[in-house]
Order: structure tokens, then sequence, then C-alpha cells
């Protein structure tokens, strides 16, 4: 009766998630080129630069100025928008950071032993 209630449980949450990555967000026309944005200086460290793009506003191209920003965790890549040209139009995919966090545990390293094992 509880793995019963449980699996319902699961079913009902995965379905009531919001399915972003199947909401597509159309534009008939080609996208304008990039444009070319001077870096300001580095706020501080840990940041990383997320170039300028063209967002979408009610069905028009919009630049979105680049920035600095601070990854959401160590060893993250920031993956740029792009637009993928389709049937319906030019599709808006978003930006987005990506990557695995890092290990922070790496004490598993004997530095008493080289390469080979050998002390």
């Amino acid at each position: 009766m509880k793995i019963k209630w449980i699996t319902g449980a699961v079913v009902a949450a995965t379905l009531s998630i919001p399915a972003f990555a199947q909401i597509g967000i159309y534009i008939g026309r080609t996208p304008p080129p990039l444009r070319y944005e001077v870096r300001p200086a580095m706020p501080g460290p840990g940041y990383a630069w997320v170039d300028g793009y063209w967002g979408n506003q009610g069905g028009r191209y919009v630049w979105v100025a680049g920035r600095w920003n601070q990854p959401p965790y160590e060893g993250s890549n920031w993956n740029h928008p792009y637009y993928e040209h389709q049937k319906k139009g030019w599709q808006y995919h978003e930006g987005h950071w990506d990557g695995q966090p890092q290990d922070r545990h790496d004490d598993h390293h004997d530095d008493h032993h080289d390469d080979q094992g050998h002390r």
C-alpha cells in the first residue's frame, strides 16, 4: 500500500513539473549578427564572462548585454544560448550552466606513493 502511494506521488510530481525543454519559442526571421562587446574588468575572483546574445521579447529580437556572473558551482561552464532553424522559423534555446560539480574530497591520493604505487 505504501509503495503504491509513493509511486503515485512520484508520478504526479513528475507530471506537474513544467516541461521547459518541450516549449519552443520561434521567430520567423534570421537572428541578427552578434554584437562586439568590450568586457569590463572582472569584478572579483570566481567570475565567468557570459557573452551577450539576441533574446526574444514578444517575437522580436532584443540584445541582452554580456555580463560577469558567478558560476553556480566550481567546474561549471556556460553554454551560450543559440537559435536553430526549423520549419516554423528560428527556435530559441536558452543558455545554461552545465558540467559536474567538482569533487571537493581530493584527499584520496596518497602522497607517499609515486604513479606506479611505489614509495
